[in-house]
């Protein structure tokens, strides 16, 4: 029997709201499941185990049509993400969809090293802040650098919310000064209704205030060779799950 895949949700096309991918279309391909439990988690749906029962077991190929459906057939970089991806096995997802013409890049806080990290184009480490509640397991970042060897473009995305988030990625990048850095502007965790669900509504007043303050602590510093950015998909439709 095939090894399945836990997924949380695949949608698009649509575009890459942040990182160094923004703005261009891609699909989306969400795995259930995290080892971490971040304090402003906006994707929880994705994280917590009593959501278990909304993730979809699919084979590599059943993904792949998916994608193949929702693009006409068109091949699109596909971004994958979770929860965490690294815990899953998606070597053969990479390579069925390669075969399709699809590219693919991953988004992870770098605490599993995946061996099928080498086969990606992009490979996305956001080590979690200090804002997370996470702490950063440094050996088990520099293994995924490992792993992926000189096969994907790397870089670090950093989500930052306040002066220690941003001291925190000032000495990622000391760590690592040959990876481009990529600055977030941190979203405060979305309110849970009494469903269950998370709200749809982002606080735009409050997100354009972070966005300017973090502008500010960069230039000030004078640190720049760093990239800043605001959620894009959170600009566009608050906190909507699927676009």
């Amino acid at each position: 029997m095939k090894e399945t895949i836990r997924i949380s949700e695949i949608f698009g096309p649509t575009v890459q709201g942040e990182g160094p991918l923004i703005g261009r279309p891609a699909v989306f391909v969400r795995t259930g499941g995290c080892d971490y439990r971040c304090a402003w988690c906006d994707t929880l749906y994705a994280v917590l185990p009593e959501y278990r029962s909304e993730w979809t077991p699919m084979t590599p190929e059943q993904i792949v049509a998916r994608i193949d459906d929702l693009t006409a057939g068109h091949p699109i970089p596909v971004t994958l993400t979770g929860g965490n991806p690294a815990t899953q096995p998606l070597e053969p997802l990479i390579e069925l969809g390669r075969a399709r013409g699809h590219g693919f890049a991953v988004e992870t806080q770098g605490s599993v090293a995946a061996p099928w990290f080498a086969a990606l184009d992009w490979l996305i480490l956001s080590p979690k802040p200090p804002s997370s509640g996470m702490t950063t397991d440094w050996d088990a970042l520099d293994a995924c650098l490992g792993a992926a060897g000189q096969g994907p473009r790397v870089v670090l995305k950093v989500v930052v919310f306040d002066d220690a988030d941003f001291a925190y990625a000032k000495d990622l990048s000391s760590r690592h000064p040959t990876l481009p850095v990529y600055l977030q502007v941190g979203n405060p965790a979305p309110l849970i209704a009494a469903d269950g669900r998370q709200s749809e509504d982002a606080d735009m007043d409050d997100l354009g205030a972070r966005l300017r303050w973090l502008i500010g602590r960069v230039t000030d510093d004078r640190w720049f060779s760093a990239t800043v950015l605001p959620q894009l998909h959170v600009l566009a439709w608050g906190n909507r799950r699927g676009v």
